[in-house]
């Protein structure tokens, strides 16, 4: 899983050009959330998307690990064999995080919090730590130490010391859980991001073929990428500021990072964690996700970081067609 992740925004749009629709916007999870509607009635729209935020704000105080009593802090705390009841949301984004996990071979980890302590320094420079002590944190990391009772909505630590971080697939299952409920509102058409870094469009808009989104080079912001039109399709972006480092939790390692990826699926949840778990796959190893998950698109800017400008390659697999660009 990449760590220190940063969501940047180079997912967007200029939405606010598309006639009839009603914009509002929350702040929560450190971004600012918007939702973007299409409805007759913008007051009931303003009713629905006050609801959405509601919901999300419960996710925060669920899901953060910065937030003392939320069920992430309190499984963070918890001893080896002690059972913790969370409530639903939080259990079945667990039961996500652990179908992630298996499907992308143990690259999107949740469980990395003491191993990337030991690795990084506070200011997120790379420390040197001794053998004894990365053999203690690969002993707390991975997802077999998290044990989940569905009968009860438990769960249970094998080993203590494990830390958990949803930081990479939060946003995401937070932006789905919206969705879900603007449904039950008898909405359809409306467009939900988290802080520009992960998209979800819901149906099109009136005389559209669906949603416009753009991607723009992570360095280079005027610069576009890539333009999309989605409908019922999330795409989530994630990138690393230069001097920032990331670490494959197979290899208990950081890995030369890449400047930035892209995930686009059919739910946001999934494609959060995908751009994330992209940053440490290998080209092949995103081309072989797609190649299994025919959904999934993915596009990659690869760069090397050096005292000179150097080449970048953007790679592209999936729907957006596998090709090489150079420039």
């Amino acid at each position: 899983m990449t760590q220190p992740r940063e969501d940047i925004d180079i997912v967007k749009s200029d939405w606010a050009l598309i006639s009839g629709l009603h914009r509002f916007a929350h702040e929560a999870m450190a971004a600012t959330f918007e939702i973007f509607i299409s409805h007759e009635d913008k007051r009931y729209a303003q009713q629905a998307a006050g609801a959405a935020f509601d919901m999300l704000d419960q996710f925060d105080q669920d899901l953060s690990r910065f937030i003392e009593n939320s069920d992430i802090s309190r499984i963070n705390n918890l001893s080896a064999g002690q059972p913790l009841k969370v409530c639903l949301d939080t259990f079945e984004c667990l039961q996500l995080c652990r179908r992630m996990h298996a499907e992308t071979n143990g690259v999107f980890d949740i469980t990395v919090g003491s191993l990337l302590k030991c690795l990084l320094n506070k200011d997120k420079t790379l420390r040197n730590p001794s053998e004894q002590e990365l053999n203690r944190a690969r002993q707390r990391t991975g997802m077999g130490l998290l044990r989940l009772n569905e009968a009860n909505y438990t769960v249970e630590l094998l080993r203590d010391g494990v830390q958990i971080d949803l930081g990479g697939i939060g946003k995401g299952y937070g932006v789905d859980k919206m969705a879900e409920l603007l449904r039950e509102w008898s909405i359809d058409v409306a467009l939900i991001h988290g802080g520009y870094s992960s998209v979800l469009a819901m149906g099109a808009p009136k005389g559209t073929k669906g949603w416009p989104v753009t991607l723009s080079h992570p360095r280079k912001r005027k610069q576009t990428l890539a333009r999309l039109v989605l409908e019922n399709r999330a795409v989530s972006g994630s990138g690393l500021q230069r001097g920032r480092h990331i670490v494959d939790p197979r290899t208990a390692r950081p890995v030369e990072a890449k400047s930035a990826t892209w995930a686009c699926a059919r739910d946001a949840a999934s494609t959060d964690a995908l751009s994330t778990t992209f940053m440490v796959m290998t080209p092949d190893e995103v081309k072989q996700y797609c190649s299994r998950h025919r959904d999934v698109s993915a596009m990659l800017v690869m760069a090397q970081w050096g005292k000179e400008p150097r080449q970048e390659k953007i790679l592209t697999f999936g729907r957006w067609k596998e090709s090489e660009l150079l420039f």
